[in-house]
């Protein structure tokens, strides 16, 4: 679906955790990650913005485009990031994978979310422009 709104990246942050919100108050923690996927694609494609689920992003290596299987979860107007995870706690090595999807998708920033928690704001991690 195509937007007729061009929303700012702190638009689409604002849009994606209120989304992410309703679905995790909706169907609770403990639930696998492509659960919480699929329901917030659906969620998030209520309102009109560009939505784009499992977007390969290759990897430039010297010259060389590579399809290496990387994936992000779920891509917002080709501004927004948003990394779903349902695990124990969020560790280190899912903000640097969170990273290495914004270099290569070219947003400016990521929403890494962990639906496995009690409270949802206690699952974000905002990332922005490389940093954590």
């Amino acid at each position: 679906m195509n937007s007729k709104v061009s929303y700012t990246e702190n638009e689409l942050s604002a849009i994606a955790i209120s989304s992410a919100i309703k679905v995790h108050r909706s169907v609770g923690p403990g639930l696998l990650e492509s659960v919480y996927k699929e329901c917030l694609f659906y969620e998030l494609n209520k309102n009109n913005i560009h939505v784009e689920k499992e977007k390969p992003l290759p990897l430039v290596y010297e010259t060389v485009k590579l399809d290496c299987g990387y994936r992000a979860d779920i891509i917002l107007e080709n501004k927004l990031v948003l990394e779903l995870k349902s695990v124990e706690s969020l560790s280190d090595i899912h903000a640097a994978q969170t990273l290495t999807y914004l270099r290569l998708s070219g947003c400016k920033l990521a929403l890494l979310i962990n639906f496995n928690v009690l409270l949802l704001k206690d699952g974000l991690k905002r990332i922005i422009n490389g940093k954590l």
